[in-house]
Protein backbone atom coordinates (compact mmCIF):
# COMPACT_ATOMS: atom_id res chain seq x y z
CA UNK A 1 0.00 0.00 0.00
CA UNK A 2 2.76 2.31 1.00
CA UNK A 3 4.21 1.77 -2.55
CA UNK A 4 1.12 2.74 -4.33
CA UNK A 5 0.78 6.11 -2.05
CA UNK A 6 4.31 6.86 -3.38
CA UNK A 7 3.60 6.08 -7.26
CA UNK A 8 0.47 8.00 -6.78
CA UNK A 9 2.72 10.99 -5.03
CA UNK A 10 5.29 11.03 -7.78
CA UNK A 11 2.70 10.78 -10.76
CA UNK A 12 0.87 14.07 -9.36
CA UNK A 13 4.79 15.92 -8.81
CA UNK A 14 5.09 15.56 -12.36
CA UNK A 15 2.34 17.90 -12.54
CA UNK A 16 2.26 20.33 -10.00
CA UNK A 17 6.24 19.90 -9.11
CA UNK A 18 6.35 24.16 -8.74
CA UNK A 19 3.48 25.33 -7.17
CA UNK A 20 4.02 28.99 -8.50
CA UNK A 21 4.68 27.52 -12.44
CA UNK A 22 1.28 25.89 -12.05
CA UNK A 23 -0.46 28.57 -10.67
CA UNK A 24 0.93 31.21 -13.35
CA UNK A 25 -0.59 28.49 -16.32
CA UNK A 26 -3.42 29.12 -15.07
CA UNK A 27 -3.19 32.56 -14.75
CA UNK A 28 -2.03 32.91 -18.41
CA UNK A 29 -5.51 30.59 -19.21
CA UNK A 30 -7.62 32.53 -17.13
CA UNK A 31 -6.79 35.56 -19.15
CA UNK A 32 -7.34 34.07 -22.46
CA UNK A 33 -10.65 32.62 -21.39
CA UNK A 34 -11.58 36.32 -20.19
CA UNK A 35 -9.97 37.53 -23.56
CA UNK A 36 -12.45 35.07 -25.95
CA UNK A 37 -15.53 35.18 -23.42
CA UNK A 38 -16.29 38.62 -21.95
CA UNK A 39 -14.06 41.13 -24.51
CA UNK A 40 -15.48 38.54 -27.98
CA UNK A 41 -11.66 38.31 -28.95
CA UNK A 42 -10.91 36.27 -31.93
CA UNK A 43 -8.98 32.90 -31.84
CA UNK A 44 -6.15 34.33 -33.00
CA UNK A 45 -5.55 36.19 -30.56
CA UNK A 46 -6.27 34.12 -27.80
CA UNK A 47 -4.25 32.00 -29.16
CA UNK A 48 -1.45 34.30 -29.40
CA UNK A 49 -2.33 35.16 -25.06
CA UNK A 50 -2.03 31.04 -24.53
CA UNK A 51 1.46 31.06 -26.92
CA UNK A 52 3.07 33.99 -25.63
CA UNK A 53 2.18 33.84 -22.51
CA UNK A 54 3.15 30.01 -21.62
CA UNK A 55 6.59 30.11 -23.11
CA UNK A 56 6.89 33.58 -20.82
CA UNK A 57 5.96 31.88 -18.14
CA UNK A 58 8.13 29.10 -19.04
CA UNK A 59 10.97 31.04 -19.91
CA UNK A 60 10.88 33.09 -16.14
CA UNK A 61 10.53 29.49 -14.49
CA UNK A 62 13.87 28.47 -16.13
CA UNK A 63 15.77 31.19 -15.58
CA UNK A 64 14.37 31.42 -11.70
CA UNK A 65 15.50 27.50 -11.60
CA UNK A 66 19.11 28.28 -13.17
CA UNK A 67 19.66 30.87 -10.70
CA UNK A 68 18.64 29.04 -8.04
CA UNK A 69 21.30 26.31 -8.61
Amino acid sequence: MRTLIAIIREVANLFVDDGSLAFAILAVAAIAVFLAIMLKASALAVGFVLLGGCAAVLIENVIRTVRRN
